[in-house]
């Protein structure tokens, strides 16, 4: 089958890899409709290629038709159509079963100190392959496969993968207020999602990003939104009668502007041979933390960080002294995806489409054109947002 392959910082290409079959009882196999490319998917074609093979299939937002089940398999069939969530979880462990299941005690990593396995994200997470690709095995299908109708688009369904829990669980974890203001860091795909959320559940959102296409979307959906500029901070408490947003949701994560110096480590510890490079993203690492310290330093006191955007360092300074001097609670985690499906499912099949689902998708290519679209994605060019591949 063809599919999206890592070959080193920057370089990605579609080639013929073996077709996956099935491994154990509890595996489907399924034939890739969409699949996106997520920022996530950018850390790695850009920062962890220590933790990356060459060859190593990415991709973990898919969905797709069902071909064959293991034996043990009860609950799909061969031409159901199905959404698989980016992290691969039991169902039936201590975790899972209180909803946790990025910390699926059957999947974990504990060799790497690390929770679930997802696909398509390094040996940091299973180096399981991912779905950008013609093809997927999915491990513990009755579990992970959210089975849905045939009637509709794939984009009502494609982002329960990843980025609609992801925005979902960030919004729950900011804890906002009855009729309270939520900021966003970031309008991407997640942020776009998580101001949306936050206008259909009643609050006031105002969102940060210095992208004019990206803060358009979000007007579009009853966002405000502010340029991203040195008075960011001063902007938004004067937006919030001089205390800052009850909550904000930090959608950026590791790769924000800004944070030379972080930069610099990154992009030196890319190019150290592998087993130094991990000792130094282990021990050493540093995030740019320009969106998650301009969340701290905006929210109001007592308010709530929650974040959504990824973050990977071991030594980022925080500023301890303000958070705790101002009350701040911080939340934070990859998203338990399979834990919100009930909730998402009927609004993203609600015919009133209330999250925008249909309002996301910039580009919509072969998978052929992979390569191409990551480096489009990566540089924020042509007005892209969001990119699906369709194998």
């Amino acid at each position: 089958m063809k599919a999206l392959t890592w070959q080193g910082k920057r370089n990605v290409i579609v080639e013929e890899v073996p077709d996956p079959v099935i491994q154990d009882p509890t595996d489907a196999v399924i034939r890739i409709t969409s699949t996106a490319i997520c920022g996530s998917d950018l850390h790695l074609y850009e920062v962890f290629g220590p933790y990356l093979e060459k060859g190593d299939v990415l991709g973990h937002e898919n969905m797709g038709i069902v071909e064959q089940v293991g034996s043990a398999v009860t609950n799909l069939a061969p031409g159901d159509r199905v959404v698989i969530p980016f992290v691969i979880a039991c169902g039936t462990c201590y975790m899972c079963t209180r909803g946790l299941t990025t910390q699926c005690e059957t999947t974990q990593n504990r060799d790497k100190e690390s929770g679930a396995s997802l696909y398509g994200f390094s040996e940091l997470y299973g180096s399981v392959p991912g779905g950008q690709a013609e093809k997927l095995r999915v491990p513990y299908a009755d579990f992970n496969a959210t089975k849905v109708g045939h009637e509709l688009s794939d984009d009502r369904y494609l982002f329960l993968s990843d980025i609609l829990p992801t925005a979902w669980q960030g919004v729950q974890y900011a804890d906002v207020p009855e009729g309270g203001t939520l900021g966003v860091m970031g309008l991407g795909p997640v942020g776009q999602f998580a101001s949306r959320i936050g206008v259909h559940l009643g609050y006031r959102v105002i969102a940060v990003d210095p992208v004019p296409e990206r803060r358009a979307m979000a007007e579009r959906h009853g966002v405000e939104t502010i340029d991203l500029t040195g008075d960011v901070v001063d902007v938004l408490r004067t937006m919030t009668d001089g205390r800052g947003p009850d909550s904000i949701v930090d959608a950026v994560g590791m790769e924000a502007h800004g944070a030379p110096v972080a930069a610099f480590v990154e992009a030196a510890a890319g190019v150290l041979p592998d087993g130094i490079a991990k000792k130094v993203f282990n021990t050493a690492g540093l995030d740019r933390l320009t969106a998650l310290h301009a969340s701290l330093d905006a929210v109001r006191r007592g308010g709530t960080v929650s974040l959504s955007g990824v973050y990977a360092g071991e030594a980022d300074p925080m500023p301890m002294k303000s958070m705790f001097d101002k009350q701040i609670t911080l939340r934070m985690g990859q998203c338990n995806v399979q834990k919100w499906r009930a909730d998402l499912l009927p609004l993203v099949e609600d015919p009133s489409d209330p999250l925008g689902v249909e309002d996301l998708v910039t580009h919509r290519v072969p998978l052929d054109r992979a390569p191409e679209m990551y480096d489009i994605f990566q540089k924020k060019d042509d007005g892209c947002i969001k990119v699906v591949l369709t194998p």
